[in-house]
Protein backbone atom coordinates (compact mmCIF):
# COMPACT_ATOMS: atom_id res chain seq x y z
CA UNK A 1 0.00 0.00 0.00
CA UNK A 2 2.79 2.42 0.97
CA UNK A 3 4.62 1.63 -2.25
CA UNK A 4 1.48 2.44 -4.26
CA UNK A 5 1.05 5.76 -2.42
CA UNK A 6 4.72 6.59 -2.92
CA UNK A 7 4.57 5.90 -6.64
CA UNK A 8 1.47 8.07 -6.95
CA UNK A 9 3.04 10.87 -4.93
CA UNK A 10 6.23 10.74 -6.99
CA UNK A 11 4.26 10.81 -10.22
CA UNK A 12 2.32 13.84 -8.99
CA UNK A 13 5.54 15.55 -7.97
CA UNK A 14 7.19 14.97 -11.32
CA UNK A 15 4.16 16.18 -13.23
CA UNK A 16 4.48 19.63 -11.59
CA UNK A 17 7.88 20.22 -13.13
CA UNK A 18 7.66 21.84 -16.53
CA UNK A 19 10.95 23.75 -16.73
CA UNK A 20 14.24 23.08 -18.45
CA UNK A 21 16.46 21.01 -16.21
CA UNK A 22 20.22 20.63 -16.14
CA UNK A 23 22.28 18.02 -14.30
CA UNK A 24 23.23 19.16 -10.81
CA UNK A 25 26.82 19.53 -9.65
CA UNK A 26 26.03 19.54 -5.92
CA UNK A 27 23.08 19.02 -3.57
CA UNK A 28 22.41 21.28 -0.59
CA UNK A 29 20.37 20.32 2.48
CA UNK A 30 19.12 23.08 4.77
CA UNK A 31 18.53 22.32 8.45
CA UNK A 32 16.24 24.56 10.46
CA UNK A 33 17.37 26.07 13.72
CA UNK A 34 16.42 24.38 16.95
CA UNK A 35 19.78 23.01 18.03
CA UNK A 36 23.22 24.55 17.90
CA UNK A 37 24.79 24.34 14.46
CA UNK A 38 27.23 21.53 15.29
CA UNK A 39 24.50 19.30 16.70
CA UNK A 40 22.38 19.93 13.61
CA UNK A 41 25.30 18.94 11.41
CA UNK A 42 25.95 15.80 13.46
CA UNK A 43 22.30 14.73 13.48
CA UNK A 44 22.02 15.00 9.70
CA UNK A 45 25.48 13.81 8.65
CA UNK A 46 24.23 10.30 7.91
CA UNK A 47 21.57 11.71 5.58
CA UNK A 48 24.13 13.91 3.85
CA UNK A 49 26.43 10.95 3.31
CA UNK A 50 23.66 8.72 1.94
CA UNK A 51 22.43 11.40 -0.47
CA UNK A 52 25.96 12.08 -1.68
CA UNK A 53 26.45 8.40 -2.49
CA UNK A 54 23.01 8.22 -4.09
CA UNK A 55 23.36 11.24 -6.37
CA UNK A 56 27.09 11.04 -7.02
CA UNK A 57 27.63 14.76 -6.38
CA UNK A 58 28.98 16.66 -3.41
CA UNK A 59 26.24 17.08 -0.82
CA UNK A 60 26.43 19.81 1.80
CA UNK A 61 24.55 20.68 4.98
CA UNK A 62 23.61 24.27 5.68
CA UNK A 63 22.61 25.41 9.17
CA UNK A 64 21.59 29.07 9.02
CA UNK A 65 21.25 30.94 12.29
CA UNK A 66 17.49 31.27 11.98
CA UNK A 67 14.52 29.70 10.19
CA UNK A 68 14.40 32.47 7.61
CA UNK A 69 17.87 31.55 6.41
CA UNK A 70 16.58 28.15 5.25
CA UNK A 71 13.41 29.66 3.77
CA UNK A 72 15.35 32.25 1.79
CA UNK A 73 17.81 29.58 0.64
CA UNK A 74 14.97 27.51 -0.82
CA UNK A 75 13.41 30.56 -2.44
CA UNK A 76 16.72 31.75 -3.84
CA UNK A 77 17.86 28.35 -5.12
CA UNK A 78 20.84 27.95 -2.79
CA UNK A 79 19.18 25.14 -0.79
CA UNK A 80 17.66 22.08 -2.49
CA UNK A 81 15.99 20.20 0.37
CA UNK A 82 14.81 20.94 3.88
CA UNK A 83 12.50 19.63 6.58
CA UNK A 84 10.41 22.71 7.31
CA UNK A 85 7.90 23.42 10.02
CA UNK A 86 4.39 24.04 8.75
CA UNK A 87 4.68 27.80 9.38
CA UNK A 88 8.03 28.02 7.60
CA UNK A 89 6.52 26.18 4.63
CA UNK A 90 3.56 28.57 4.70
CA UNK A 91 5.92 31.54 4.47
CA UNK A 92 7.82 29.96 1.58
CA UNK A 93 4.58 29.14 -0.24
CA UNK A 94 3.05 32.58 0.30
CA UNK A 95 6.26 34.19 -0.98
CA UNK A 96 6.55 31.96 -4.06
CA UNK A 97 4.09 29.09 -4.58
CA UNK A 98 6.28 27.68 -7.35
CA UNK A 99 9.52 27.44 -5.36
CA UNK A 100 9.25 24.08 -3.60
CA UNK A 101 7.29 20.84 -3.63
CA UNK A 102 5.96 19.11 -0.52
CA UNK A 103 7.03 15.47 -0.68
CA UNK A 104 7.18 13.66 2.68
CA UNK A 105 6.30 13.99 6.34
CA UNK A 106 7.78 12.46 9.49
CA UNK A 107 5.42 9.99 11.16
CA UNK A 108 5.13 9.22 14.86
CA UNK A 109 5.51 5.73 16.31
CA UNK A 110 1.76 5.19 16.01
CA UNK A 111 1.72 6.34 12.38
CA UNK A 112 0.15 9.74 13.10
CA UNK A 113 1.63 12.92 11.63
CA UNK A 114 0.89 15.52 14.28
CA UNK A 115 2.75 17.11 17.17
CA UNK A 116 2.23 19.77 19.82
CA UNK A 117 3.60 23.03 21.08
CA UNK A 118 4.53 22.41 24.70
CA UNK A 119 4.74 25.13 27.33
CA UNK A 120 7.12 24.25 30.16
CA UNK A 121 8.85 25.70 33.20
CA UNK A 122 11.29 24.67 35.89
CA UNK A 123 9.54 22.76 38.63
CA UNK A 124 11.15 24.95 41.30
CA UNK A 125 9.53 28.07 39.79
CA UNK A 126 6.17 26.85 41.11
CA UNK A 127 4.53 27.57 37.75
CA UNK A 128 1.99 24.95 36.70
CA UNK A 129 -0.29 26.79 34.27
CA UNK A 130 -0.65 29.89 32.09
CA UNK A 131 -2.45 31.52 35.02
CA UNK A 132 0.82 31.37 36.97
CA UNK A 133 2.63 33.12 34.10
CA UNK A 134 0.91 36.48 34.54
CA UNK A 135 3.56 39.15 34.90
CA UNK A 136 6.38 36.75 34.02
CA UNK A 137 8.81 36.27 31.10
CA UNK A 138 7.76 33.80 28.40
CA UNK A 139 10.37 32.60 25.87
CA UNK A 140 9.65 31.68 22.25
CA UNK A 141 12.04 30.31 19.67
CA UNK A 142 11.70 31.93 16.26
CA UNK A 143 8.98 34.05 14.60
CA UNK A 144 8.89 31.54 11.71
CA UNK A 145 8.49 28.50 13.98
CA UNK A 146 5.08 26.82 14.01
CA UNK A 147 5.23 25.42 17.54
CA UNK A 148 7.77 27.97 18.72
CA UNK A 149 5.52 30.92 17.98
CA UNK A 150 2.72 30.78 15.38
CA UNK A 151 0.39 28.35 17.13
CA UNK A 152 1.05 29.70 20.65
CA UNK A 153 0.43 33.24 19.35
CA UNK A 154 -3.05 32.15 18.28
CA UNK A 155 -4.06 29.70 21.01
CA UNK A 156 -2.55 31.29 24.12
CA UNK A 157 -4.23 34.73 23.76
CA UNK A 158 -7.57 32.95 23.35
CA UNK A 159 -6.96 31.08 26.61
CA UNK A 160 -5.69 33.97 28.72
CA UNK A 161 -8.01 36.64 27.29
CA UNK A 162 -5.12 38.99 26.56
CA UNK A 163 -2.60 39.76 23.84
CA UNK A 164 1.00 38.62 23.61
CA UNK A 165 2.18 42.23 23.73
CA UNK A 166 4.78 42.92 26.40
CA UNK A 167 3.15 44.01 29.63
CA UNK A 168 -0.40 43.07 28.69
CA UNK A 169 -0.37 39.69 30.44
CA UNK A 170 3.21 38.47 30.31
CA UNK A 171 5.83 40.95 31.43
CA UNK A 172 7.86 40.08 28.35
CA UNK A 173 7.50 37.83 25.31
CA UNK A 174 11.09 37.08 24.37
CA UNK A 175 12.51 35.46 21.23
CA UNK A 176 15.63 33.48 22.07
CA UNK A 177 16.49 31.98 18.66
CA UNK A 178 15.32 28.38 18.55
CA UNK A 179 14.06 25.35 20.43
CA UNK A 180 17.34 24.42 22.09
CA UNK A 181 17.92 28.00 23.14
CA UNK A 182 14.44 28.08 24.68
CA UNK A 183 15.05 24.86 26.59
CA UNK A 184 18.40 26.08 27.89
CA UNK A 185 16.97 29.47 28.88
CA UNK A 186 14.18 27.83 30.89
CA UNK A 187 16.43 25.20 32.42
CA UNK A 188 18.98 27.82 33.48
CA UNK A 189 16.32 30.05 35.03
CA UNK A 190 16.96 32.90 32.57
CA UNK A 191 13.23 33.04 31.74
CA UNK A 192 10.17 31.86 33.62
CA UNK A 193 8.81 29.52 30.95
CA UNK A 194 9.05 28.72 27.26
CA UNK A 195 7.50 26.72 24.47
CA UNK A 196 9.01 24.01 22.29
CA UNK A 197 7.81 21.04 20.24
CA UNK A 198 7.17 17.38 20.97
CA UNK A 199 5.03 14.60 19.55
CA UNK A 200 3.27 14.35 22.91
CA UNK A 201 3.60 10.57 22.89
CA UNK A 202 5.56 8.40 25.29
CA UNK A 203 6.83 9.53 28.68
CA UNK A 204 7.46 13.05 29.95
CA UNK A 205 10.67 11.95 31.68
CA UNK A 206 12.07 10.89 28.28
CA UNK A 207 11.13 14.18 26.65
CA UNK A 208 8.26 12.30 24.95
CA UNK A 209 9.10 10.06 21.97
CA UNK A 210 10.40 12.75 19.66
CA UNK A 211 10.94 16.47 19.49
CA UNK A 212 13.21 19.14 20.89
CA UNK A 213 12.81 17.94 24.47
CA UNK A 214 13.80 14.41 23.45
CA UNK A 215 16.87 15.76 21.66
CA UNK A 216 17.82 17.76 24.74
CA UNK A 217 17.46 14.69 26.95
CA UNK A 218 19.54 12.59 24.55
CA UNK A 219 22.22 15.30 24.54
CA UNK A 220 22.29 15.46 28.34
CA UNK A 221 21.26 19.12 28.37
CA UNK A 222 18.28 18.63 30.67
CA UNK A 223 16.72 16.30 33.19
CA UNK A 224 12.97 16.26 32.55
CA UNK A 225 12.37 15.69 36.27
CA UNK A 226 13.44 19.31 36.77
CA UNK A 227 10.73 20.55 34.38
CA UNK A 228 6.95 20.63 34.34
CA UNK A 229 4.47 21.00 31.50
CA UNK A 230 2.28 24.10 31.89
CA UNK A 231 0.46 24.21 28.54
CA UNK A 232 -0.13 22.02 25.49
CA UNK A 233 -1.50 23.12 22.13
CA UNK A 234 -4.00 21.34 19.99
CA UNK A 235 -2.44 18.92 17.51
CA UNK A 236 -0.37 20.64 14.82
CA UNK A 237 0.27 19.13 11.37
CA UNK A 238 3.86 17.92 11.20
CA UNK A 239 5.95 20.05 8.84
CA UNK A 240 6.90 18.75 5.39
CA UNK A 241 10.15 17.71 3.81
CA UNK A 242 10.34 19.86 0.69
CA UNK A 243 12.43 19.79 -2.46
CA UNK A 244 13.23 22.73 -4.71
CA UNK A 245 10.88 22.42 -7.67
CA UNK A 246 13.57 23.30 -10.22
CA UNK A 247 15.61 20.18 -9.40
CA UNK A 248 15.81 17.54 -12.14
CA UNK A 249 13.02 14.97 -11.96
CA UNK A 250 15.36 12.01 -11.50
CA UNK A 251 17.06 13.73 -8.55
CA UNK A 252 13.74 14.38 -6.84
CA UNK A 253 12.58 10.81 -7.41
CA UNK A 254 15.80 9.32 -6.02
CA UNK A 255 15.73 11.50 -2.89
CA UNK A 256 12.05 10.82 -2.19
CA UNK A 257 12.55 7.07 -2.53
CA UNK A 258 15.65 7.13 -0.32
CA UNK A 259 13.95 9.05 2.49
CA UNK A 260 10.85 6.86 2.27
CA UNK A 261 13.03 3.79 2.83
CA UNK A 262 15.43 5.33 5.38
CA UNK A 263 13.74 4.02 8.52
CA UNK A 264 13.84 0.46 7.26
CA UNK A 265 17.41 0.80 6.02
CA UNK A 266 18.96 2.69 8.94
CA UNK A 267 16.68 3.27 11.95
CA UNK A 268 19.37 5.18 13.85
CA UNK A 269 19.83 7.65 11.00
CA UNK A 270 16.05 8.11 10.82
CA UNK A 271 16.02 8.66 14.61
CA UNK A 272 18.73 11.31 14.29
CA UNK A 273 16.96 13.15 11.49
CA UNK A 274 13.51 12.91 13.11
CA UNK A 275 14.66 14.13 16.53
CA UNK A 276 13.59 10.90 18.17
CA UNK A 277 11.42 7.84 17.62
CA UNK A 278 9.62 7.64 14.28
CA UNK A 279 7.97 5.06 12.07
CA UNK A 280 9.52 6.70 9.03
CA UNK A 281 8.77 9.33 6.40
CA UNK A 282 5.62 9.01 4.31
CA UNK A 283 4.07 10.94 1.38
CA UNK A 284 2.05 14.09 2.03
CA UNK A 285 0.71 16.90 -0.14
CA UNK A 286 0.34 20.66 0.01
CA UNK A 287 -3.33 20.31 0.97
CA UNK A 288 -2.35 19.24 4.50
CA UNK A 289 -1.00 22.74 5.17
CA UNK A 290 -3.84 24.91 3.89
CA UNK A 291 -5.04 25.70 7.44
CA UNK A 292 -1.58 26.81 8.58
CA UNK A 293 -1.14 28.87 5.41
CA UNK A 294 -4.47 30.58 6.14
CA UNK A 295 -3.38 31.42 9.70
CA UNK A 296 -0.03 32.73 8.50
CA UNK A 297 -1.69 34.81 5.77
CA UNK A 298 -4.18 36.28 8.22
CA UNK A 299 -1.41 37.29 10.60
CA UNK A 300 0.50 39.07 7.83
CA UNK A 301 -2.50 41.22 6.88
Amino acid sequence: MLKTILVAATAALLSTSAIAQDAITEFRIGVLGGENAQDRMTSNECVRNYVQELLGVETKLFTPADYDGVIQGLLGGTIDMAWLGASAYAKAYLTDPEAVDVVLVKTNVDGSVGYHSIGFARKDKNITSLADMKGKVFAFGDPNSTSGYLIPSVEIPAEIGATMNNGDYFSEVKFVGGHEQTIVAVNNGEVDAGVTWADGQGNWEDGYNSGALRKAVDSGIIDMNDLVEIWKSKEIPEGPIVLRRALPDDVKQKVVTFLSELHGKDPQCAYNMAAGETSGFTPITHDAYESIIAVRKAQSN
